[in-house]
């Protein structure tokens, strides 16, 4: 048996909490609009207006899908004490962690960025900010744990063979 009953327990548990962290990342992100009123009329700045924020989306999805494919399967190692798919778990978690800290980075970028533009021109998008740096804080524990999981599926690897 190439993993142990305690590492299967432990990758699942890992995988539900970063399916939980992605979740709450989409949601957030999702929903981060702001208007505020002007002497012209009101601007209003929505998640998809950014093209940076559209890169974090895409990053959440694919790990959101990735992450669900992979409970199940760890849902099945932990039922039948199977070690089948170490080479996709092995290839699978480290695509998926470099995904996800592109992403967060990506977003905490674009954020300090926007911020230091819009207060300058003294449009204050304060809760918008604060939206998507929790956004990006969630993706990037979410990274944390598929971080730690790609190390996981490191150690499986040699004991497979």
């Amino acid at each position: 048996m190439a993993q142990t009953a305690t590492s299967s327990i432990c990758s699942l548990v890992l995988r539900i909490f970063t399916l939980v962290l992605l979740l709450i990342s989409l949601i957030v992100l999702t929903t981060n609009t702001k208007t505020i009123e002007v002497s012209d009329g009101s601007v209003r700045l929505r998640f998809s207006d950014v093209y940076s924020y559209k890169y974090v989306l895409a990053a959440i999805v694919f790990g959101t899908a990735y992450t669900l494919l992979q409970v199940g399967l760890s849902v099945f190692k932990v039922i039948n004490g199977s070690d089948s798919n170490i080479l996709f778990d092995f290839y699978g978690d480290k695509i998926m962690s470099y995904m996800l800290a592109t992403g967060a980075a990506a977003g905490f970028g674009v954020t300090a960025d926007m911020k230091q533009l819009f207060d300058a021109s003294e449009l204050y998008f304060h809760d918008f900010y604060d939206k998507a740096y929790a956004s990006c804080s969630m993706l990037f524990f979410a990274f944390v744990c598929t971080a730690v999981l790609s190390v996981l599926s490191s150690y499986a690897l040699p004991r497979s063979t």
